[in-house]
């Protein structure tokens, strides 16, 4: 995540006030300052920063907040709500037209993945709301960008309109509009040309393209690595253009984040996705809000949730649930469960979005390789499918011949045998009630809509599949959410 250095940097300014059971005005200063150097570290606009830190002194010195009980917490509570106003305050969606097709024109450099959010952005339209999207190549002067372009629309069954590199581009959007007008598409996106630098030859063919399209929404897509350049570029192209958006890619890289915090108060232009990944799912919609939490060190559950919706299948998850309920749940599940939890991405991402997790310490440097979830799944295929639907089979010879045959030490098969039996129980548990205090109390906390100061300290937990079972754990208790959600609806 792209805001892990600013993250760990404002929760150490922070953790500071909450260990004091009163704040001074000097302990104010003191945590302003830090902040301050926080927010420039990470590349953020320093006429924001210096906006923001006034702001938030501001308002924690004008209401007696010093005075009150847990000021820490207030303060807290201060910083959030202004870097969410900073970065737009709630999502913004896509400009929809009345009338058929809607027009979404992309534009950016060279290098910041336009082409890839071309693909992206028409493939959710297309998963989520049934839309029949049509892609026009516009971008000539690079040929690998047609031919990019034609290969996502192949694989998502997605058409493209081109007419390769000799004609001009405005001749090819002027057919493809009428192209989608003949087939009834309802969205059209133009992929249009990029260069490594703003010129004016850009510009010119850009506001042409812009004329004869007469686009619904004009999306800028930034590179998030490139930090104050990002703000320039959006600048740059919203003087020529009036872009109506930005898409922020690579958020997922090793960049200071500062491009996020700062775009929208410089440009005033919201952020309506961003990329974080290279899977063609990989397009989330920005939520200020949460972000704003991730960047606290205060995890994203609705995000995490929203997922978990997404790339779990509901039958699946329902029969899985009544299994756990009723202390069924063998190492088949296990199993359909760590496929859907490895389709939702990273795991050390994922456990990053669960409140109080985002700079624990057991997940600092935590990088876990796609070949020790091989590893486990290796250890389970060499089971019998006796041994898969009773776990109590598996005794020290046969657990040898697992490690045998699985080419994993016997140790390892062992931990990952005593790990799944503490998971399973946990489940069984869960689903029927009986819940540890420290769970319940996370529950109750959830329920109120407050941040996790922590994880439940569950013993034995540790290692990879620990966190693979925490990590189901959290999805469990997801999806008890929904049904309790559907059950007050029904009320």
């Amino acid at each position: 995540m792209a805001f892990e250095g600013l993250t760990e940097r404002l929760q150490k300014a922070i953790s500071g006030l909450r260990r004091k059971g009163k704040v001074t005005d000097a302990d104010l200063r003191e945590t302003m300052r830090e902040i301050r150097l926080a927010l420039l570290e990470a590349d953020v606009n320093f006429e924001v920063v210096k906006t923001f830190i006034k702001t938030v002194r501001d308002r924690a010195a004008g209401t007696n907040i010093l005075e009150g009980l847990n000021p820490a917490q207030q303060i807290v509570k201060i910083v959030d709500e202004e870097l969410t106003k900073m970065m737009g305050e709630e999502a913004v969606p896509l400009n929809k037209s009345p009338k058929v097709p809607t027009v979404i024109m992309m534009a950016g450099l060279q290098g910041a993945g336009k082409t890839t959010t071309v693909g992206k952005l028409a493939l959710k339209l297309k998963n989520e709301q049934k839309a029949r999207p049509l892609l026009i190549a516009a971008d000539i002067y690079r040929p690998a960008a047609i031919d990019q372009l034609a290969k996502l629309g192949h694989d998502m069954e997605i058409p493209v309109f081109s007419m390769g590199t000799d004609v001009n581009p405005r001749e090819i959007v002027k057919q493809g509009l009428a192209q989608a007008a003949e087939n009834k598409n309802d969205y059209v996106f133009i992929d249009t040309a990029g260069r490594l630098q703003i010129d004016e030859l850009l510009m010119d063919e850009l506001a042409d393209i812009k004329t004869i399209a007469q686009p619904d929404e004009i999306l800028l897509v930034i590179d998030a690595m490139t930090g104050q350049n990002a703000v320039q570029t959006a600048q740059g192209f919203d003087q020529r253009l009036d872009v109506s958006g930005v898409v922020l890619t690579k958020l997922d890289g090793d960049t200071r984040g500062g491009a996020a915090l700062s775009i929208r108060a410089v440009t005033g232009k919201p952020i309506k996705f961003v990329g974080q990944g290279e899977k063609m799912t990989d397009l989330d919609v920005f939520y200020p809000d949460r972000m704003s939490s991730r960047i606290l060190g205060m995890g994203d559950m609705l995000t995490l949730i929203e997922k978990a919706q997404r790339d779990f299948d509901e039958k699946q998850a329902e029969e899985q649930m009544q299994k756990m309920k009723e202390n069924t749940f063998d190492f088949n599940d296990f199993i359909e469960q760590l496929n859907q939890v490895q389709n939702m991405g990273p795991l050390e991402d994922i456990m990053k979005m669960i409140p109080g997790m985002a700079n624990n310490p057991a997940l600092k440097n935590m990088n876990v390789d796609p070949k020790d979830l091989e590893h486990i799944k290796a250890i389970v295929f060499s089971m019998t499918p006796a041994e898969r639907e009773n776990p109590d089979l598996l005794n020290p010879s046969r657990r040898r011949r697992l490690a045998a045959g699985s080419g994993r030490p016997v140790v390892e098969v062992n931990r990952m045998i005593k790990q799944f039996m503490e998971m399973k129980k946990m489940m069984s548990g869960l689903m029927n009630g009986k819940m540890s205090p420290q769970m319940q109390n996370m529950m109750n906390m959830m329920g109120q809509g407050g941040g996790m100061p922590g994880m439940p300290n569950i013993p034995g937990m540790g290692g990879l599949g620990g966190k693979v079972a925490n990590g189901l754990g959290n999805l469990a208790m997801k999806q008890m959410a929904r049904k309790l959600k559907k059950a007050k609806k029904r009320r």
